[in-house]
């Protein structure tokens, strides 16, 4: 069956699937129809699904780390009532298969017009007491974090701000999706800070093709519009910041470390350090972005509050 038409009243937003395939997952991203999404769809999908390592909501947007692989849900009502029972890919396109009782079963309708969805494929149709199956069939994406620091002066600028606009402009290009900006609080004590002493990681959803030109677009835009000569970019390229680079980034909001110490963890997990204008100043910083850039809370704390 073809793509669903017939939901009119209620639609998720948008959904996005970026996958690593060498770690064997995908994070799946919706964008719920409800201003604060559905905490009881994290709850029961978790309950119920023994594909999915961990979930959260971020507003109205589930997120779902998934292993790629199938399974078998034992739907029971109230107690399992909907899950994920399989992730694969195929042609470069990502499925996800889900089922649900009752009202828990529409879900594949209620997703067949969001942004970035491809297809849907109804198996059974849900609703009243009856179970529902069905696929969501959306571009296979790739997750790219950035970190970025000293963009301004004690005179004037913004890094947060400047940051805010190089990711939509990344996605009015049609590169991919601008998912999160983080502000990561460092070492307040730091003699060589702006003011605040804070760094900002970006997070996107990038089509392939795209994923190494990224950098690229974001160097010309800072070169552009950067009011420091120490500006520096550090992006990752996975679904999940290593243990190494969380605690490289509460290091640095705990007290002063050396660029040294950020380039070896750069090296260690594979991550791009670029010098806008050829100086070490803001490598810091935009490493430090990296760690806890969707971790809000704990961005945000001072060394005290870890």
């Amino acid at each position: 069956m073809g793509k669903i038409d017939n939901i009119e009243k209620v639609s998720y937003k948008k959904i996005i699937a970026m996958a690593d395939e060498q770690l064997n997952i995908v994070e799946l991203i919706e964008e719920h129809p409800c201003p604060s999404g559905s905490q009881w769809i994290i709850y029961q999908y978790q309950r119920t699904s023994p594909l999915i390592i961990s979930a959260w909501r971020n507003g109205n947007k589930h997120h779902f780390i998934l292993n790629i692989d199938k399974c078998k849900l034992n739907l029971v009502p109230s107690l399992s009532a909907a899950g994920i029972e399989k992730v694969f890919i195929e042609d470069n396109n990502v499925h996800i298969v889900y089922a649900g009782l009752a009202g828990a079963g529409v879900g594949v309708e209620l997703r067949s017009n969001a942004k970035n969805v491809i297809n849907t494929i109804l198996y059974e149709k849900g609703g009243g007491s009856k179970l529902g199956k069905g696929a969501v069939i959306t571009p296979k994406m790739e997750k790219v974090i950035v970190g970025i620091d000293d963009t301004d002066t004690k005179e004037e600028g913004a890094t947060w701000v400047l940051a805010n606009e190089i990711g939509n402009i990344v996605e009015k290009e049609g590169w991919g999706y601008y998912i999160d900006h983080t502000i990561i609080q460092l070492y307040p004590g730091n003699p060589n800070k702006t003011q605040n002493c804070v760094s900002i990681g970006l997070t996107f959803a990038i089509y392939p093709e795209y994923k190494y030109k990224l950098k690229e677009l974001i160097k010309n835009q800072l070169e552009e519009k950067s009011l420091s000569d120490k500006t520096a970019v550090a992006v990752y390229y996975g679904i999940t910041p290593s243990k190494s680079m969380k605690l490289f980034t509460c290091k640095a909001k705990r007290g002063m470390v050396t660029v040294e110490e950020a380039k070896s963890v750069a090296m260690r997990n594979n991550i791009d350090i670029i010098k806008v204008f050829e100086k070490d100043g803001g490598i810091i910083g935009a490493v430090a972005a990296l760690g806890l850039a969707e971790h809000h809370e704990q961005a945000a704390k001072l060394p005290d509050d870890l």
